[in-house]
């Protein structure tokens, strides 16, 4: 059983031109300039400036050279997409949206546009979207030409709070979420809160889980307390204060970016904290069959889950387990187990099997703690048969 303390969300404090080395990894605290939030992380070999930004029209101020590029966007983000590109008329990629696009078709797609446009390795892919075209156009950047340069427009709240930064890259197959993928950070990542007025609501709330669970992941409670307070206002889009807004989304990325610093590739026992809820929803997607219910929604399914097995393992203090379902439920999520679309625990659990944290055949779970959350390996027929019983709804707090 690994333990690792997150940073509080309270140690990401604004700061002007001012930088930290820590060990090998350079961080630059947030530079705030107006309504704009410039970050810097070096994960690995890599370095990805974020720029954060109320509105749309900053990018041209942050990408200033397009030549050898292609655009890639999908056709929730073509609109977007078409904004930019109708001055510089690159050659763009438009992939069908969703999950269940989310495979290896649509990497050739981007491949062959790139090669149809005489792309060299030095060559550009902008994408505009979220999980799902980051992910995809990031494999297809890290396997172009064995490497090319890829920049990142971040469009749905899933993908500016989580998905857009810590490179990892990768598409579903054999039924399996992710089951192939590379790390290739992004080079840069726009964030433009603007062009969440036009995210369908299921897309808002499947971000605002993976937000719920950064705030669980911080060892204080002041992210967590930001969203606690501002609950009804946080339900969409249209009711959320903006600057409220810019400063969840920092420190969402300001935390995950000193997660992945630290553990650029998942070998160590930081970054796998990430996954908090995702052993479980993983199994749920799967299960339900891909892109039938969103990433966020089985999340949150898994959060719960999480805090279920945390108490029975005797690691989640029950009221810690339950101040956090309370979250959950307080945004209308379907924390019900059994899952109405994946009935069978059996099925979950030969799902889990597949999972790409599992060690050693034992299944991995993230559970939280007194303060953040900790890793747990499961491998007794008892714990297995405490998994079941979860699934199952025999055990709920």
């Amino acid at each position: 059983m690994s333990v690792f303390r997150p940073p509080r969300a309270s140690d990401v404090r604004p700061a002007v031109n001012s930088s930290s080395l820590t060990g090998k990894n350079l961080i630059f605290s947030p530079v705030f300039a107006g309504k704009v939030i410039f970050l810097q992380f070096l994960f690995g070999e890599y370095t990805t400036d974020v720029k954060i930004s109320l509105e749309f029209n900053e990018l041209e101020n942050y990408i200033n050279d397009f030549t050898n590029s292609i655009v890639i966007a999908d056709n929730n983000t073509a609109s977007i997409a078409e904004k930019f590109n109708k001055k510089y008329k690159l050659p763009h990629c438009i992939l069908e949206s969703g999950e269940e696009n989310k495979n290896w078709s649509s990497v050739e797609k981007i491949l062959s546009c790139a090669h149809n446009a005489n792309l060299g390795r030095d060559g550009l892919f902008i994408a505009f979207g979220g999980g799902v075209i980051g992910d995809l156009s990031g494999f297809a950047a890290s396997i172009y030409k064995r490497g090319c340069r890829f920049i990142l427009i971040s469009t749905t709240l899933l993908g500016m709070v989580d998905a857009s930064v810590g490179g990892k890259t990768g598409f579903d197959f054999l039924e399996i979420k992710n089951l192939a993928g590379t790390f290739y950070p992004a080079e840069k990542v726009f964030i433009p809160l603007d062009t969440l007025s036009t995210l369908p609501q299921v897309e808002w709330k499947s971000g605002m889980a993976e937000l719920i669970k950064t705030a669980v992941l911080c060892e204080d409670d002041v992210l967590f307390n930001m969203i606690l307070e501002n609950i009804e206002s946080l339900k969409e889009y249209k009711s959320a204060n903006k600057e409220l807004l810019l400063n969840l989304v920092e420190k969402a990325v300001s935390f995950k970016g000193s997660i992945v610093s630290e553990d650029p590739k998942e070998t160590g026992t930081k970054r796998v904290l990430l996954n908090l809820g995702h052993t479980f929803g993983h199994a749920l997607e799967s299960a339900c069959g891909l892109g039938n219910i969103s990433h966020g929604e089985a999340v949150a399914w898994g959060m719960v889950r999480s805090c279920e097995l945390g108490c029975a393992l005797g690691i989640t203090p029950k009221e810690r387990a339950n101040k956090i379902i309370g979250l959950i439920k307080a945004f209308n999520y379907n924390c019900a187990s059994p899952y109405p679309l994946a009935k069978e625990a059996s099925t979950l659990l030969n799902a889990m099997k597949n999972d790409k944290k599992n060690k050693n055949n034992a299944l991995r779970f993230i559970v939280p703690d007194a303060k953040g959350a900790r890793s747990v390996n499961i491998e007794s027929e008892k714990d297995l048969n405490t998994i079941i019983s979860i699934l199952k709804g025999e055990i709920t707090l």
